[in-house]
């Protein structure tokens, strides 16, 4: 008896904190929807990833120049539709990621204008006419079927603007009942944001949701930083291979209670592994990870 006793407390020493209740088991989250086979954030590639059975659809969030809450990954529009073709002389010349370019930026043109665009075409012809949806139109098709995923895309680019981006995505979760008493179980919300500040100030909102830090880079990230951020966000969205760089990063986090959720897990990205599904049962299960950000998630291993 005394032996087991002592086994019990060597084990309650050195097992880590359960990560806060942010999934409800191992979970996919369709990056983009399920990108991987429809064009990203449109209700095509949204309602793809609900039949593959994804447990999140990640919306990224941009702001038109009316006030309106758009999915759209990137902060400007050229990318993903014909923007170039329909308003040639409507670009700003603006530094994003560290380059100075030619951008058609969503919070310069209103949320009419938006809707003019063709979102589908590049990905293919069979997706023309595809259009950029709302945030409202993402909810109405997800909501009760998934949990929502939505990131508070690229913040900086509204400084200046007059935007006040993190009570836009407050309101919009209070229009649909998504946070606070009486929300729909089948329809949890995960807000994530690479701004710190941004993340901070949804911090000092009580935003009512979990909240999750996106990282890029390895660098600076240690045990007592990744403590820092206790009781400000509730997990971490590190880039893939940044688990690779720092091996104890998992367990750093589940020490603070803080949840892990990688990106991006795709074909064509494998690294050493055999396939798609052994990369995210590597770090899912070998690893231990809580979620992952996925452009297949019908290869989601469940177990």
């Amino acid at each position: 008896m005394r032996h087991a006793c002592l086994l019990l407390m060597l084990v309650m020493t050195i097992a880590p904190t359960a990560p806060s209740a942010q999934y409800a088991r191992k979970s996919s989250v369709a990056h983009r929807g399920a990108s991987a086979y429809a064009p990203e954030h449109t209700l095509a590639s949204y309602r793809l990833a609900l039949d593959q059975g994804a447990d999140f659809v990640e919306q990224d969030l941009a702001v038109t120049r009316d006030g309106v809450l758009v999915c759209l990954h990137d902060p400007s529009l050229e990318r993903t539709t014909n923007v170039e073709t329909l308003f040639p002389d409507r670009f700003t010349a603006i530094e994003i990621e560290g380059q100075t370019r030619k951008a058609w930026l969503a919070n310069d043109f209103t949320l009419a204008e938006v809707k003019r665009l063709d979102a589908g075409s590049w990905f293919g012809a069979k997706f023309a006419n595809e259009r950029v949806p709302t945030f409202d139109e993402a909810v109405a098709l997800i909501k009760g079927k998934a949990g929502l995923f939505p990131e508070l895309k690229t913040p900086e680019i509204y400084e200046g603007r007059n935007v006040r981006f993190e009570e836009l995505v407050a309101a919009a979760l209070d229009k649909h009942g998504l946070r606070g008493g009486g929300t729909d179980p089948r329809t949890p919300v995960i807000l994530q944001t690479f701004g710190e500040a941004s993340a901070r100030k949804l911090a000092q909102m009580r935003i009512g949701v979990p909240v999750v830090l996106l990282i890029g880079r390895p660098d600076g990230w240690d045990a007592a930083r990744v403590k820092q951020w206790k009781g400000v966000v509730q997990g971490f969205g590190p880039a893939k291979d940044i688990l690779r760089q720092l091996p104890d990063f998992v367990r750093w986090a589940h020490a603070e209670g803080l949840t892990v959720t990688p990106y991006t897990f795709r074909v064509g990205d494998l690294g050493t592994f055999p396939s798609l599904r052994a990369e995210m049962e590597h770090y899912l299960y070998t690893i231990g990870v809580d979620a992952l950000f996925t452009n297949n998630p019908d290869q989601f291993p469940r177990r």
